[in-house]
Protein backbone atom coordinates (compact mmCIF):
# COMPACT_ATOMS: atom_id res chain seq x y z
CA UNK A 1 0.00 0.00 0.00
CA UNK A 2 1.17 3.54 -0.88
CA UNK A 3 0.29 6.54 1.13
CA UNK A 4 -1.71 8.88 -1.76
CA UNK A 5 -1.82 12.48 -2.97
CA UNK A 6 -4.98 13.27 -2.54
CA UNK A 7 -8.25 11.97 -0.66
CA UNK A 8 -10.22 10.98 -3.88
CA UNK A 9 -7.35 8.28 -4.24
CA UNK A 10 -7.25 4.97 -3.02
CA UNK A 11 -4.53 3.01 -2.30
CA UNK A 12 -2.35 0.38 -3.77
CA UNK A 13 -2.49 -3.08 -1.98
CA UNK A 14 0.82 -4.66 -1.26
CA UNK A 15 3.01 -1.66 -1.37
CA UNK A 16 4.05 -0.93 2.27
CA UNK A 17 3.71 2.54 3.30
CA UNK A 18 6.53 5.17 2.98
CA UNK A 19 7.12 5.86 6.97
CA UNK A 20 6.82 4.18 9.89
CA UNK A 21 4.20 4.31 12.33
CA UNK A 22 4.02 6.35 15.02
CA UNK A 23 3.75 4.52 18.79
CA UNK A 24 0.42 6.76 19.63
CA UNK A 25 -1.08 5.84 16.05
CA UNK A 26 -0.20 1.59 16.90
CA UNK A 27 -2.25 2.24 20.31
CA UNK A 28 -5.13 2.84 18.47
CA UNK A 29 -5.06 0.62 15.72
CA UNK A 30 -6.80 -2.21 17.77
CA UNK A 31 -9.30 0.27 18.65
CA UNK A 32 -10.40 1.09 14.80
CA UNK A 33 -10.18 -2.67 13.80
CA UNK A 34 -12.67 -3.63 16.98
CA UNK A 35 -15.23 -1.11 15.09
CA UNK A 36 -14.86 -2.15 11.64
CA UNK A 37 -15.65 -5.82 13.15
CA UNK A 38 -18.38 -4.83 14.25
CA UNK A 39 -19.50 -3.17 11.59
CA UNK A 40 -18.42 -6.17 9.03
CA UNK A 41 -20.64 -8.15 11.50
CA UNK A 42 -23.55 -6.22 10.99
CA UNK A 43 -22.74 -6.15 6.95
CA UNK A 44 -21.52 -2.79 6.56
CA UNK A 45 -19.76 -2.04 3.51
CA UNK A 46 -18.45 1.39 3.32
CA UNK A 47 -18.19 4.27 7.02
CA UNK A 48 -17.45 7.75 6.75
CA UNK A 49 -14.69 8.99 8.92
CA UNK A 50 -16.52 10.90 11.28
CA UNK A 51 -18.98 7.69 11.59
CA UNK A 52 -15.65 5.30 12.45
CA UNK A 53 -14.39 7.80 14.58
CA UNK A 54 -17.17 7.97 16.63
CA UNK A 55 -17.30 4.12 16.93
CA UNK A 56 -13.93 4.47 17.89
CA UNK A 57 -13.67 6.89 20.45
CA UNK A 58 -11.71 9.05 18.83
CA UNK A 59 -12.23 12.65 17.05
CA UNK A 60 -12.37 12.16 12.77
CA UNK A 61 -9.46 14.38 11.82
CA UNK A 62 -6.78 12.07 14.43
CA UNK A 63 -8.48 8.99 12.40
CA UNK A 64 -7.37 9.94 9.18
CA UNK A 65 -3.95 11.20 10.07
CA UNK A 66 -3.89 7.92 11.73
CA UNK A 67 -4.74 5.76 8.61
CA UNK A 68 -2.84 7.99 6.31
CA UNK A 69 0.28 6.20 7.38
CA UNK A 70 -1.60 2.85 6.39
CA UNK A 71 -1.83 4.39 2.83
CA UNK A 72 -5.48 4.79 2.99
CA UNK A 73 -7.56 8.21 2.42
CA UNK A 74 -10.51 6.82 1.98
CA UNK A 75 -12.62 8.13 -1.17
CA UNK A 76 -14.46 11.14 -0.65
CA UNK A 77 -18.11 11.17 -0.92
CA UNK A 78 -17.97 7.18 0.20
CA UNK A 79 -15.51 6.78 2.99
CA UNK A 80 -13.93 3.62 3.93
CA UNK A 81 -14.34 0.21 2.38
CA UNK A 82 -14.78 -1.66 6.06
CA UNK A 83 -13.89 -5.34 4.92
CA UNK A 84 -10.28 -3.74 2.93
CA UNK A 85 -9.61 -0.98 5.86
CA UNK A 86 -10.23 -4.25 8.29
CA UNK A 87 -7.43 -5.89 5.88
CA UNK A 88 -5.52 -3.77 6.44
CA UNK A 89 -5.19 -2.73 10.18
CA UNK A 90 -5.13 -6.34 10.65
CA UNK A 91 -1.88 -7.17 8.48
CA UNK A 92 -0.01 -3.94 9.85
CA UNK A 93 -0.74 -4.92 13.45
CA UNK A 94 0.84 -8.49 12.53
CA UNK A 95 -2.63 -9.95 12.88
CA UNK A 96 -2.81 -11.99 9.92
CA UNK A 97 0.02 -14.23 11.40
CA UNK A 98 -0.58 -17.28 13.88
CA UNK A 99 1.19 -15.96 16.98
CA UNK A 100 1.59 -18.80 19.49
CA UNK A 101 1.07 -17.33 23.53
CA UNK A 102 2.13 -19.24 26.35
CA UNK A 103 0.49 -18.33 29.86
CA UNK A 104 2.67 -18.54 32.65
CA UNK A 105 0.86 -18.35 36.51
CA UNK A 106 -2.72 -20.78 35.88
CA UNK A 107 -4.27 -19.13 38.97
CA UNK A 108 -7.71 -17.38 39.08
CA UNK A 109 -6.54 -14.74 35.89
CA UNK A 110 -4.41 -16.95 34.38
CA UNK A 111 -7.54 -19.78 34.12
CA UNK A 112 -9.57 -16.82 32.77
CA UNK A 113 -6.86 -15.68 29.97
CA UNK A 114 -6.95 -19.46 28.76
CA UNK A 115 -10.34 -19.14 28.66
CA UNK A 116 -11.11 -16.50 26.57
CA UNK A 117 -12.81 -16.98 23.49
CA UNK A 118 -11.29 -13.88 21.26
CA UNK A 119 -7.33 -14.57 21.53
CA UNK A 120 -8.27 -17.28 18.19
CA UNK A 121 -9.81 -15.25 16.32
CA UNK A 122 -7.62 -12.28 16.25
CA UNK A 123 -4.30 -14.63 15.53
CA UNK A 124 -3.25 -15.56 18.93
CA UNK A 125 -3.04 -19.07 19.59
CA UNK A 126 -2.78 -20.19 23.20
CA UNK A 127 -0.31 -22.73 22.75
CA UNK A 128 1.48 -23.77 26.36
CA UNK A 129 0.14 -23.22 30.04
CA UNK A 130 2.68 -23.18 32.61
CA UNK A 131 2.39 -23.06 36.24
CA UNK A 132 4.74 -23.58 39.22
CA UNK A 133 2.61 -25.30 41.91
CA UNK A 134 3.17 -29.10 40.85
CA UNK A 135 -0.13 -30.02 42.09
CA UNK A 136 -1.57 -28.14 38.99
CA UNK A 137 0.48 -29.87 36.15
CA UNK A 138 -1.15 -32.40 34.00
CA UNK A 139 -4.27 -30.09 34.97
CA UNK A 140 -6.52 -29.59 32.11
CA UNK A 141 -7.67 -25.94 31.38
CA UNK A 142 -9.59 -24.92 27.83
CA UNK A 143 -8.26 -28.18 26.66
CA UNK A 144 -4.65 -27.54 27.40
CA UNK A 145 -2.29 -29.70 29.84
CA UNK A 146 -0.80 -27.31 32.29
CA UNK A 147 2.93 -27.90 31.96
CA UNK A 148 5.03 -27.23 34.85
CA UNK A 149 7.75 -24.41 34.81
CA UNK A 150 10.75 -26.58 34.23
CA UNK A 151 8.88 -27.13 31.05
CA UNK A 152 9.05 -23.62 30.27
CA UNK A 153 12.13 -23.14 28.11
CA UNK A 154 11.76 -26.40 26.21
CA UNK A 155 7.68 -25.62 25.28
CA UNK A 156 9.04 -22.26 24.10
CA UNK A 157 11.54 -23.82 21.91
CA UNK A 158 9.40 -26.71 20.46
CA UNK A 159 6.37 -24.77 19.75
CA UNK A 160 7.74 -21.67 18.23
CA UNK A 161 6.41 -18.93 20.88
CA UNK A 162 6.97 -15.68 20.85
CA UNK A 163 4.39 -14.03 22.88
CA UNK A 164 4.17 -14.95 26.84
CA UNK A 165 2.32 -13.38 29.17
CA UNK A 166 2.82 -13.12 33.03
CA UNK A 167 -0.12 -14.05 35.46
CA UNK A 168 2.05 -14.59 37.91
CA UNK A 169 1.94 -14.01 42.03
CA UNK A 170 4.54 -10.49 42.07
CA UNK A 171 7.44 -12.16 43.49
CA UNK A 172 7.40 -14.36 40.63
CA UNK A 173 6.95 -11.74 37.55
CA UNK A 174 10.83 -10.68 37.05
CA UNK A 175 12.24 -14.03 37.30
CA UNK A 176 9.57 -15.29 34.85
CA UNK A 177 10.28 -12.58 32.67
CA UNK A 178 13.85 -13.13 32.57
CA UNK A 179 13.05 -16.95 31.75
CA UNK A 180 11.19 -15.74 29.09
CA UNK A 181 13.57 -13.47 27.17
CA UNK A 182 16.40 -15.98 28.08
CA UNK A 183 14.59 -18.77 25.89
CA UNK A 184 13.55 -16.12 22.61
CA UNK A 185 10.36 -14.91 23.81
CA UNK A 186 10.31 -10.82 22.49
CA UNK A 187 6.94 -9.78 23.83
CA UNK A 188 5.87 -10.41 26.89
CA UNK A 189 2.30 -8.82 28.89
CA UNK A 190 2.44 -8.36 32.12
CA UNK A 191 -0.77 -8.92 34.40
CA UNK A 192 1.42 -9.46 37.83
CA UNK A 193 1.38 -6.34 39.89
CA UNK A 194 5.10 -5.95 39.76
CA UNK A 195 7.42 -3.71 38.22
CA UNK A 196 9.78 -5.74 35.62
CA UNK A 197 12.30 -5.20 33.73
CA UNK A 198 13.23 -6.39 30.31
CA UNK A 199 16.41 -6.19 28.03
CA UNK A 200 16.28 -3.57 24.65
CA UNK A 201 14.64 -4.81 21.98
CA UNK A 202 11.86 -6.67 24.44
CA UNK A 203 8.57 -5.25 24.11
CA UNK A 204 6.82 -5.17 27.57
CA UNK A 205 3.31 -4.54 27.91
CA UNK A 206 1.79 -4.16 31.42
CA UNK A 207 -1.86 -4.64 32.66
CA UNK A 208 -2.35 -3.93 36.24
CA UNK A 209 -5.75 -4.37 37.07
CA UNK A 210 -5.28 -2.91 40.70
CA UNK A 211 -3.91 0.51 39.57
CA UNK A 212 -6.85 0.73 36.82
CA UNK A 213 -9.03 0.54 39.72
CA UNK A 214 -7.55 2.72 41.72
CA UNK A 215 -7.42 5.50 39.06
CA UNK A 216 -11.15 4.92 38.90
CA UNK A 217 -11.72 5.53 42.61
CA UNK A 218 -9.81 8.76 42.16
CA UNK A 219 -12.35 10.29 39.47
CA UNK A 220 -15.41 8.76 41.44
CA UNK A 221 -13.89 10.44 44.79
CA UNK A 222 -13.62 13.91 42.07
CA UNK A 223 -17.15 13.43 41.45
CA UNK A 224 -18.50 12.97 44.61
CA UNK A 225 -16.18 15.67 45.95
CA UNK A 226 -19.04 17.69 47.85
CA UNK A 227 -20.36 14.24 49.67
CA UNK A 228 -17.10 13.89 50.92
CA UNK A 229 -15.72 17.09 51.86
CA UNK A 230 -15.74 17.63 55.69
CA UNK A 231 -18.55 19.51 57.52
CA UNK A 232 -17.00 22.84 59.33
CA UNK A 233 -17.06 21.10 62.66
CA UNK A 234 -14.57 18.56 60.99
CA UNK A 235 -12.56 21.34 59.58
CA UNK A 236 -12.26 22.74 62.90
CA UNK A 237 -11.46 19.66 64.77
CA UNK A 238 -8.86 19.37 62.45
CA UNK A 239 -7.33 22.52 62.20
CA UNK A 240 -6.97 22.40 65.96
CA UNK A 241 -5.40 19.03 65.86
CA UNK A 242 -2.72 20.07 63.13
CA UNK A 243 -2.33 23.55 65.26
CA UNK A 244 -1.37 21.33 68.34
Amino acid sequence: MTRTSSSTETPTPGVPPARGVPEATVARLPLYLRALTALVERGVATVSSEELATSAGVNSAKLRKDLSYLGSYGTRGVGYEVDFLRHQISREIGLTQDWAVVIVGIGNLGHALANYGGFASRGFRIAALVDADPKRTGEKVAGLEVRHTDELEQLINDLDIHIGVVATPARAAQPVCDRLVAAGVTSILNFAPAIVQVPEGVDLRKVDLSTELQILAYHEQRKNGAALALTAEQAAELAEAVNG
